[in-house]
């Protein structure tokens, strides 16, 4: 398959578009949204609440329609083991939000299964309030012999959230294979430093670096391994060497031989083999990860997504399960850490996600990282044909695909509400670098006027902007340009903008964007370029 990003639900895309047994590694990071409160009480549709605690999306993981029908499909379909787990957990929890989101977890992990290789694995991030619950749906669909690890991610030293309980500092990475013959690379990080001093103390100055001493005798006996070797008797077992290899040895200069002060070889004891630390592959990485921060807002890395993940995690995970050449699918792909983390690796990626806010993002991001690079978008608008068909389908997401489109950041990060006539805001500095903004709003509907145009202005006047952006799916009248150029020029450093823009749905997708002074500053920051020699996967 061809690297491609997807917009749209995950469950639909995996069943249309993703053939069985074709993806080599999967992660999925299912949404939290931090915007929200964490602490959602397990609610049912009565109003009564429980004293247990669930992190989930607030305005997503609710048990409804959409919910039965992801239980229903569950509990008939042929995967017996998970029917009849998902049916002891709906007796236990009863319809609540957290049995929302395992139903609707249930049946996305089926189709994961279904897509992996033999050879593929999955990831599952998630917090700990859930994870045992995840683990037991897993074990159900993976079959528990296929369990590998609960990998703990230690992602930051302190929280204050400690008055009546342990600080959370930590989340969870449940790792499945498909099967036996899954590909796993073990992964190495760099030794500590106290570690070095203390075990690599010898170092003979030639160029070699230092080096630890090591047993050569056998742990088991090895009557075939029994001979003097210049002049030293063999171990009791025996060497752990044959003679060729010793000679090898000793032709490299890796022997460590015990000598008299006068120079001679004092055969009262044993030699030893020279390990260089420049030739070990350092500390093998465990179960738990503490070496990988999460971002915070000072790391260049930083786009300024809620929940974005560092970079390193997503690549140890990648390159762990999977090949140069690989196919990695994201299905919850946020703004897009795992197809980053793919394509700096030389891996083929897929990332799917249900938001037009992410997809953009996501474009973005790699096109930023990675110029020249080349992939597929799917569910996207391509032409004013498909800008209408989404405005008639959804407003809202509408205004999420243009608004993120011209770099603009979605007011409240595009939740739904009062908006006080903004949809969003794209920020920029003046000419003497200070920071001004314009405010965004977005008009999808066919009727459109001059009186939207005047809201406009009087939402700018209100909140101080410096400019104002008019996005509209159809082309406007001419007394709504004539308003809109009643608004004036935006001064500063010598350049001069018109003061309120009218771009259209056409305009934007041929590629024009707000004329800025000095160019402006994303919502979302740009991401850095890679330095890679890698070859691109088309």
């Amino acid at each position: 398959m061809k690297n491609a990003l997807y917009y749209g639900d995950n469950l639909a895309v995996l069943r249309e578009s993703i053939s069985d047994d074709t993806v080599d590694m999967v992660y999925l990071d299912p949404p939290f949204n931090s915007n929200a409160s964490y602490n959602v009480l397990f609610k049912a549709p009565s109003g009564e609440q429980s004293q247990a605690q669930i992190e989930a999306f607030e305005d997503t993981w609710h048990w409804n329609e959409s919910a039965e029908r992801a239980f229903d499909e569950v509990v008939t379909g042929p995967h017996s083991d998970a029917s009849i787990m998902l049916k002891a957990m709906r007796s236990a929890l009863g319809e609540n939000d957290m049995m929302a989101y395992l139903a609707m977890m249930a049946v996305r992990l089926i189709e994961l299964h279904r897509v992996l290789k033999p050879t593929g694995s999955l990831y599952l991030h998630c917090d700990p309030t859930a994870s045992h619950y995840l683990k037991v749906l897993l074990d159900a669909i993976f079959d528990p012999r296929n369990f590998r690890n609960e990998i703990t991610w230690k992602r930051q030293s302190a929280h204050s959230d400690a008055r009546y309980k342990f600080s959370d500092i930590a989340d969870v990475i449940l790792f499945y294979a498909k099967s036996k013959e899954a590909l796993f690379n073990p992964q190495y990080t760099e030794h500590d430093p106290s570690y070095v001093e203390r075990f690599y103390r010898f170092d003979d100055h030639d160029g070699r670096g230092r080096y630890r001493l090591g047993d050569m005798a056998s742990p088991n006996p090895r009557p075939n391994m029994m001979y003097q070797w210049k002049g030293f008797a063999w171990p009791q077992k025996g060497w752990r060497y044959q003679r060729e290899t010793m000679q090898k040895l000793h032709d490299e200069g890796r022997i460590w031989y015990p000598k008299k002060p006068d120079g001679d070889y004092d055969t009262t004891k044993r030699p030893a083999l020279k390990r260089y630390f420049d030739e070990r592959e350092g500390s093998i990485v465990t179960s738990v990860w503490d070496d990988i921060t999460s971002l915070h807002s000072s790391n260049a890395e930083r786009l300024g997504y809620p929940t974005q993940k560092p970079v390193a995690l997503l690549e140890r995970i990648v390159s762990a399960s999977s090949n140069e050449g690989s196919l990695v699918l994201d299905p919850f792909c946020g703004c897009g850490t795992t197809v980053h983390a793919a394509q700096k690796l030389n891996r083929r990626r897929i990332g799917i996600d249900v938001t037009h806010l992410a997809v953009a993002l996501v474009e973005r991001r790699l096109k930023e990282a990675f110029p020249g690079i080349v992939y597929d978008v799917h569910g996207v608008p391509k032409d004013i044909s498909g800008a209408r068909d989404l405005s008639e389908r959804d407003k809202h997401q509408f205004q999420m695909w243009i608004t993120g489109t011209i770099g603009a950041q979605p007011y409240k990060g595009g939740k739904k509400g009062m908006d006080r006539g903004i949809d969003g805001y794209l920020h920029f500095r003046d000419g003497d670098k200070n920071p001004q903004f314009a405010i965004v709003s977005v008009k999808g509907g066919e009727n459109i006027n001059s009186a939207m145009v005047r809201d406009l202005k009087g939402t700018m006047n209100r909140e101080k902007a410096a400019l104002g952006l008019f996005l509209t799916l159809n082309k406007p009248t001419r007394e709504m340009e004539r308003e809109a150029a009643s608004a004036g020029l935006y001064e500063t450093g010598g350049m001069k903008v018109p003061k309120l823009q009218i771009l259209t749905a056409v305009q934007v997708l041929d590629g024009q964007r707000p004329k800025v002074p000095f160019g402006f500053t994303e919502g979302f920051k740009k991401a850095a370029r890679e330095e890679t020699s890698q070859k691109r996967l088309l």
